[in-house]
């Protein structure tokens, strides 16, 4: 049995511009300041909420969706950072049936496309916390908790960054192997 990969990259990329680099990175950042947020309440702290307000967060379910979506939101942020790592061209060995493994460029692109559109549209009104009625805060909780939640306005935008710029060096790369 052959331990080499099932197919391997047949053309070189150029390496990530730095500034991608550093937007893959930030991805992970941006959505720290809520998830952070989200665990302080899963360990019973209001973090913001009115007591009649924190009230429904205490339920096991409330806590274990909070802490999920943290987790989640961490994980797809990760994902991003793939896009300028070798592990986004070709699949870790460790990975079952598919490590080693060459990831086809618009098996990353298109889902992280769509990804950065999704996420775009949903943080969208983030900007406009503040002309939202949260009468379950404190005013203090309300300043806050908009603040913390600001920084997911930029998870799409600099995830759809990042995908150009994976696109573009693969697509490079493709026309360098069709001419080289």
């Amino acid at each position: 049995m052959s331990l080499r990969p099932l197919s391997s990259p047949t053309t070189s990329t150029a390496a990530p511009p730095r500034w991608a680099v550093r937007a893959a990175h930030l991805t992970t950042l941006v959505v720290l300041p809520s998830g952070l947020w989200r665990i302080a309440v899963v360990l019973g702290y209001p973090a913001g909420y009115t007591e009649a307000g924190f009230e429904p967060f205490q339920t096991f379910g409330s806590k274990a969706w909070m802490l999920t979506l943290s987790v989640l939101c961490e994980l797809v942020a990760f994902l991003t950072v793939g896009l300028v790592r070798p592990w986004g061209e070709v699949v870790p060995r460790w990975i079952p049936l598919v490590g080693g493994r060459r990831v086809r460029p618009m098996a990353a692109v298109v889902p992280a496309a769509l990804g950065a559109a999704a996420l775009t549209a949903l943080w969208a009104g983030v900007p406009w916390w503040w002309t939202y009625p949260h009468e379950n805060m404190t005013p203090t909780g309300n300043l806050v908790v908009g603040i913390l939640y600001q920084p997911l306005v930029l998870w799409g935008p600099l995830t759809a960054a990042v995908t150009i710029s994976y696109y573009r060096r693969h697509r490079t790369a493709q026309r360098r192997g069709r001419t080289g």
